[in-house]
């Protein structure tokens, strides 16, 4: 009886306990066992595979994963399933609609361009759902409301289509207006060019059947592993002596931990390439290491020490911990003031600095006219100030994932989040020890870029997980990680001198400019050039230097983000022009309007530097800026009317120019096939959420109109490096005119290849029976014309002078806001918001809506809210400054000049970067005209409109 005592019958394991609960999930009766302290999300996700449901934030901030829970919505990823009562009724995004029989929110979400990437698009119909429940008619400012106590969040949208798409479902619902037939819109057989026709992948974003890559996670076959990239939290500069994994290779479920001695053992170089790209850098591109390596330095948080393979997520990030390192901490270089200091310590010891500054590997100086310094001091009108903009975080509501496996072919296969397949494939090949040929790089479905993912962030991981353990391998970082760990907008700051004569004509401008490009030199020159390249582009003036350069630091590592380059350089000086304004006493709007570029079309421009001394293939601002005065006018009106002595009414404009291809030399090539069914289209014109798929169709059905094809007789395969063509990466607004040039190029080929003699066409039957290929090649450079209707392809700046024909396309924007600032709080908020833009010709107004209103939403966030300082604490979307939907104007216009390129696809420009140009000046504009405080950083956070607004009342210049 003893002996019995010391062994109980009923020994509880040591595996957790688990709590069965009785469901209705979607209508359907389940029983579901869990652990009490999981929370609904893993539960809705990883149990139930119910993958409409996103995981996101985690923890709480973003709204992509709720769910209506016994009525009200509820946030999934912090409702631990012992919150959950038994005989709960739960509703999911499968739970709405189906594809095939599509909800009417679902429907209106479609047809208003309330999706882009989608991502967030399932929380935000559940919303939808329980709003309408319970208000049938709800005011667009009750939407708002709604989505704002609930805490959803889009980074896409700018929120107007979204609640667009709650009043015409509400009206649908209430039998106001009758249901869209979309199915006719995705079988016309008339050109959609020009049109509003919604994006094919609408109808499945919708309804929750829009796999991302965490989803696939969940549909992967079982061999794959959990791999884990493992960083020293809170070190960003130290010498490395010793990694020891012992310990962590004993760990439970560990298959393999790969360090830098894995690399080697492949022959890798263990470096990434950055693509420099310019003679005046003191790099070759080749010093970011893939894995920390001992006797090196780890140069920011975030660098990589080792890569845990093993069987779960839990397993991986366990043996995590017990890796240990011995390290010596060095002094960290956190912003570019501390970075160019004569006596700082170097990033890089073997690389050395320009012009005393140890850290500045880069040097591109910008020169026209006469040096200006004298004209400067010899004009009526004068200005010398100093400038700095933030280290904007994307914020992407997916966190970075992607898996690795062998193909049927033996190719290392990538599928990732890369909006750049074939530039990865080639970045990471002699690091990891692989021909690029044998690497595969497919893109996944995403949940938006914004341009951090031109960089491969998880890519050479990946690869060396699947390398080192033999496995195929999957991998995700967690929001927090993300945040940390991927790169951000690199800061500028920059000291302009500017003048003016005394009719208020520029006469001179200088300008020194500092990149803090963190402790990788990828992509850098590009960022570095457009300070000089569209430093004051729309304007004329005969005399300028300038001089900017790039500077290592120890904070993120910076990448390309929406407008490249642009925001910085316009903060610069269309702050200054408005400065440069009130200092000749002329208001703001008219100060640019008589300064605006004086241009002939196909000609130089020996006035301006737009770009580098040659004029743009067209020069719409003119007739924009006589359009957007009497907007002008009346918002000044307005905001004179509201202004109180509590809360005070400003006016901002800026006007901006963006290119449309790459620096310099760019190209691209896209395939057609002619299949029995119609035809497949084949190009890299990767997706962040902009909308790809119906890009590529829609020109290619403009392109094929004589074959009388219906939409949905077009196909794509697009972004997988073994099956498409190299099209360049979805960066610099390129796709629309490079890839669609390619596919222009390649119709035409088919074309061509079907024509018969009498002018009709064969059948693809008779193509066959002809023996006539039925796949063509498509291809296009990007060129500058001349007057006498030749071209040029495009090249880069000389580093001495600037001079160069570096673009053959651009965008162009003349940017309005109406600004509130509370002198109570000095708190900001942008009330209006209109974008005069010229694209070109429009493929697809919904597209070019959503990618405009998103734009101007980012700007106003950058100008307000957004900003990553210490990885410690901006780690979440709260801290970095998120523009939730009441920090965004419900009143945001657009007015659309469509001015056809001369050499674009049927007339178009891109448009991605152009509306995030140059809002965020706009509002800071504003800020001033309505305080006469003047913001040199940005965000303008309450603290610093406070201590402008005191400065400003010093001088006598506050309102």
């Amino acid at each position: 009886m003893a002996e019995e005592e010391k062994t109980p019958r009923n020994k509880i394991s040591e595996f957790a306990q688990f709590t069965v609960k009785h469901l209705t999930v979607n209508g359907i009766p389940r029983r579901v066992i869990a652990k009490p302290d999981a929370t609904l999300l893993t539960v809705i996700r990883d149990q139930l595979k119910l993958t409409g449901t996103k995981r996101g934030c985690n923890c709480g901030q973003c709204g992509v994963c709720n769910v209506i829970l016994n009525g009200k919505v509820v946030r999934s990823c912090i409702t631990r399933w012992k919150m959950v009562e038994d005989f709960s009724d739960i509703i999911t995004i499968e739970g709405i609609g189906t594809p095939d029989r599509l909800h009417a929110i679902q429907l209106a979400f479609i047809v208003t361009g309330a999706i882009q990437c989608g991502f967030c698009t399932p929380g935000f119909i559940i919303c939808t759902k329980s709003l309408l429940d319970h208000n049938p008619n709800p005011t667009r400012e009750e939407a708002r409301d709604w989505f704002s106590k609930l805490w959803m969040a889009c980074r896409c949208t700018g929120y107007k289509q979204i609640i667009d798409a709650v009043m015409k479902a509400a009206a649908i619902l209430r039998g106001d207006e009758p249901a869209p037939d979309i199915s006719k819109m995705f079988k016309t057989g008339d050109s959609i060019w020009g049109t509003a026709t919604p994006r094919p992948s609408s109808v499945f974003k919708a309804t929750g059947t829009f796999d991302y890559g965490d989803d696939d996670r969940l549909k992967l076959p079982e061999e794959f592993a959990f791999a884990y990239p493992y960083v020293l939290e809170g070190v960003r500069h130290a010498r490395v002596n010793k990694i020891d994994i012992s310990e962590a290779e004993k760990c439970e479920g560990v298959y393999k931990i790969a360090t830098y001695k894995d690399i080697k053992a492949n022959h890798g170089t263990n470096r990434i390439y950055g693509q420099v790209g310019c003679a005046s850098a003191l790099t070759n591109g080749w010093e970011h290491r893939i894995m920390v390596e001992e006797g090196d330095k780890i140069r920011q948080w975030g660098d990589c020490i080792a890569v845990v393979v093993a069987d779960t997520e839990t397993h991986a990030r366990a043996a995590a911990e017990k890796i240990k390192v011995d390290y010596e901490q060095l002094p960290e270089l956190t912003d570019v003031y501390m970075a160019k200091k004569p006596d700082a310590v170097q990033v890089y010891e073997d690389i050395p600095g320009y012009d005393g500054m140890p850290n500045a590997w880069n040097k591109r100086c910008y020169a026209k006219g006469q040096d200006p310094t004298d004209i400067i001091a010899k004009s009526a009108h004068k200005i010398d100030v100093e400038l700095y903009s933030s280290r904007q975080p994307h914020m992407v509501l997916e966190a970075d994932c992607g898996y690795s496996y062998y193909d049927q072919d033996g190719l290392l296969t990538l599928a990732t989040k890369s909006v750049a397949v074939y530039r990865h494939q080639s970045q990471i090949a002699r690091g990891i020890g692989v021909a690029p040929s044998r690497i595969r790089v497919i893109q996944n479905n995403m949940g938006a870029s914004f341009g951090y993912k031109t960089a491969p962030t998880n890519e050479h991981y990946l690869a060396l997980a699947l390398i080192a353990s033999g496995r195929p391998c999957y991998m995700r970082i967690n929001m927090k990680e993300h945040n940390q760990r991927t790169p951000k907008r690199s800061p500028f700051l920059m000291h302009i001198e500017a003048a003016a004569d005394e009719k208020g004509k520029l006469t001179g401008l200088k300008q020194t400019w500092w990149v803090d490009h963190g402790s990788c030199s990828e992509s850098a020159n590009d960022l570095t050039n457009k300070a000089g390249q569209f430093f004051f582009a729309p304007y004329a003036y005969e005399n300028m230097r300038g001089t900017g350069y790039t500077v290592w630091t120890n904070h993120r590592w910076s990448a390309a983000f929406r407008a490249y380059g642009s925001p910085q350089t316009y903060w610069g000086c269309e702050t200054a022009m408005d400065i440069l304004a009130n200092e000749c006493g002329i208001d703001p709007f008219d100060f640019r309007e008589q300064n605006l570029l004086e241009w002939a079309p196909f000609t130089t421009n020996p006035r301006g530097q737009f770009p580098s001394g040659y004029a743009p293939e067209v020069f719409p601002l003119p007739e924009m800026m006589k359009k957007a005065r009497p907007i002008y006018e009346e918002m000044k009106k307005k905001a004179a009317e509201l202004s109180t002595d509590e809360v005070k009414y400003g006016v901002g404009v800026s006007c901006s120019i963006y290119n449309s291809n790459d620096d310099g030399a760019d190209e691209a090539k896209s395939d057609i096939e002619l299949t029995k069914d119609g035809v497949t289209i084949y190009n890299t014109w990767e997706d962040h959420g902009q909308g790809a798929v119906v890009g590529s169709i829609g020109t290619a059905m403009e392109a094929l109109k004589p074959l009388h094809l219906r939409m949905d007789q077009f196909k794509t395969v697009l972004s997988d490096t073994k099956l498409a063509p190299n099209s360049g990466a979805a960066a610099a607004s390129r796709s629309q005119v490079m890839v669609g040039n390619a596919i222009i190029d390649s119709c035409n080929k088919l074309l061509d290849a079907m024509r018969k003699p009498d002018g009709s066409f064969r059948t693809y039957d008779e193509m066959v029976a002809e023996n006539l290929p039925l796949r063509y090649n498509g291809y296009t450079q990007a060129r500058v014309a001349h007057p006498d209707g030749t071209t040029e392809v495009c090249s880069g700046n000389d580093k001495d002078t600037g001079i160069g024909r570096p673009f053959g396309f651009h965008m162009f924007a003349v940017n309005l806001a109406m600004v509130s600032v509370n002198m109570k709080t000095y708190k900001a908020h942008c009330e209006k918001f209109v974008l005069c833009g010229d694209v070109g010709k429009i493929n697809n107004y919904l597209i070019v809506d959503g990618q405009q209103i998103g734009g101007v939403a980012q700007g106003i966030g950058f100008a307000l809210s957004e900003d990553f300082l210490d990885e410690s604490k901006y780690n979440n979307f709260v801290t970095m400054g998120f523009p939730y939907i009441k920090d965004i104007p419900d009143d945001i216009e657009l007015i659309h000049f469509e001015t056809p390129r001369p050499l674009g696809p049927f007339g178009a420009s891109g448009t991605g970067e152009m509306p995030l140009s140059g809002p965020h000046v706009a509002v800071c504009n504003a800020i001033h005209d309505a305080t006469g405080a003047r913001i040199l950083r940005i965000p303008a956070i309450p603290q610093r409109i406070r201590e402008a607004y005191e400065l400003a009342k010093k001088v006598g210049k506050a309102k």
